[in-house]
């Protein structure tokens, strides 16, 4: 076992909930894909808030409201140094991932692509990068097309080259699998959109979390990602989108401070990127999400993401010596945090429900990613996936947990 780059058990004394034990066994958390832990100085600056300085944001000019616009506005600053986006303004807060691509696919999508234009996207997305893109095309009367994947679920140069057109007006792509744990190559992706005079939008919910973005090095058009999934609250994501594209988009929800001036015809918005941002914002999720980003930037995404591969790369190793367990997606050193797998025999609901009687928690399903499932010829998988308090004895257990698993449906090992 390699040494972490940083101390492991001092990340967990952050973590209250992972000091429990689930079924009488010490809990191992193995699911941060679906939704990270979080540590105490982000649940605390929730309380802090509320206790402190509750009040709307941008309206009054009393100690309470100033407070909060300032910790707001604040906090959109934060994001953007996270993910080096050029602008303050190109910081959108959202309702997540999903919300962020679902502005994109109406507010850039229905103004930008018409009938016989394509839509680019491929079978490894999430359903929320998929279904808006089907959405819009049903709308507008344009084609969708799917770069076509490798035996280990990777998206080769060529293929991308041949797939992207003249035609092409908006590229749909995940940074990294939520199944596959495929890390894309989307720095060429968008320089081969850019060549056909189409935008490339980034799903980026299973990336941000885990390495270092840059919005500007990447050359993406619009990037996605969520609170949830990287130590932050949930009901809070983020938009990036480029100031030139933001502009002239058009917002989808109305009221509050997106407005400029109200007539009784007619009304006016307000500048970017408050006229994305209608009704009352989430002020106390985007003060915690800028709490979980100081969180991961004193730790370091360098020493995370090399963390990571180290317990990936272990679990990867171990769990490969189960006959009958088969990982899918990449090798360790081209992919993330997480291994999808199925054991023979074995149905992956079982599966989990066996393994949370160990206490250890993993994700069984078709992970909002049916079609993938279909390219795999599976219909449901299970998954294990790891951040920043997970280690090698955590893989220990599951691998003794997977071994008794099978020996409860009796299969030999």
């Amino acid at each position: 076992m390699t040494e972490s780059t940083f101390k492991v058990e001092n990340i967990i004394k952050d973590f209250p909930i992972l000091n429990q034990q689930v079924n009488g066994k010490k809990l191992v958390y193995l699911d941060s894909s679906a939704t990270s832990q979080t540590p105490t100085q982000v649940t605390d600056s929730i309380v802090d808030y509320y206790n402190r300085y509750n009040s709307n944001v941008h309206r009054g000019v009393h100690t309470l409201g100033t407070l909060a616009t300032d910790g707001y506005e604040k906090a959109r600053e934060t994001v953007r140094r996270f993910i080096n986006a050029q602008y303050f303004e190109e910081i959108v807060f959202t309702r997540g991932t999903t919300a962020a691509i679902n502005l994109v696919a109406y507010s850039y999508g229905d103004h930008n692509v018409s009938e016989g234009d394509e839509i680019v996207v491929t079978q490894m997305e999430h359903h929320a990068n998929i279904v808006p893109w089907q959405q819009l095309a049903k709308r507008t009367g344009a084609k969708l097309k799917f770069i076509p994947m490798n035996e280990s679920g990777e998206l080769e140069r060529e293929a991308i080259e041949q797939t992207i057109t003249d035609n092409t007006k908006i590229v749909a792509v995940t940074h990294v699998s939520n199944v596959l744990g495929t890390i894309n190559d989307v720095k060429y992706i968008a320089e081969v959109a850019h060549q056909h005079d189409a935008v490339i939008a980034v799903d980026g919910a299973q990336s941000a979390p885990h390495m270092n973005v840059d919005v500007q090095d990447l050359d993406v058009d619009f990037f996605s990602f969520s609170g949830h999934k990287m130590l932050g609250p949930t009901g809070i994501g983020v938009l990036y989108g480029k100031r030139e594209l933001l502009d002239k988009m058009e917002p989808i929800e109305f009221g509050g401070d997106m407005i400029d001036f109200v007539g009784l015809e007619d009304a006016t918005w307000t500048d970017l990127p408050t006229k994305f941002e209608a009704g009352t914002p989430l002020i106390a999720e985007a003060i915690a999400l800028a709490e979980a980003i100081r969180y991961i930037d004193e730790i370091g995404l360098d020493n995370i993401h090399q963390h990571e591969f180290e317990v990936v790369n272990y679990a990867y190793n171990e769990m490969s010596k189960i006959d009958g367990l088969e990982i899918y997606g990449p090798t360790p050193d081209k992919r993330a945090g997480l291994i999808t797998f199925n054991v023979e025999g074995v149905h992956p609901h079982d599966l989990a429900t066996a393994l949370d009687s160990e206490g250890v928690a993993v994700r069984a399903g078709h992970h909002c990613a049916q079609p993938l499932m279909k390219w795999l010829n599976q219909s449901s998988t299970a998954r294990a996936s790891f951040y920043i308090y997970n280690t090698t004895e955590d893989v220990d257990i599951l691998i003794q947990a997977l071994k008794r698993t099978k020996e409860f449906f009796s299969y030999e090992f």
